[in-house]
């Protein structure tokens, strides 16, 4: 579930700021820590679930705990990607209001 959350934090918060007067693209950024902390939080439930399982005597499937791992990962990577973006946003801010 946390991989899951944390892909869906940013489309999210983006998605809500188009139906809000008061906030703009821009307050979705705050979503960013979040979508952070929960891809993290997948990643490591599913390290704990994987070793688990390696330690189990029955057999047991890992699939889930890879869907978790791939969606922690894919959650960071959404999180890295929109952090960019802000950066790159602020650097032209910046080179525009120097005009």
């Amino acid at each position: 579930m946390a991989g899951v959350a944390s892909v869906a934090t940013l489309p999210l918060a983006v998605y809500a700021t188009r139906f809000s007067g008061s906030y703009s693209l821009l307050h979705a950024s705050f979503a960013i820590p979040i979508a952070v902390v929960l891809g993290v939080v997948a990643l490591v439930l599913s390290r704990r679930s994987r070793r688990r399982a390696a330690v189990s005597l029955a057999p047991q499937r890992d699939g889930v705990a890879v869907a978790g791992y791939v969606l922690g990962v894919l959650g960071l990577c959404i999180a890295a990607s929109a952090l960019v973006a802000l950066g790159v946003y602020g650097l032209l801010e910046y080179v525009g209001s120097r005009d």
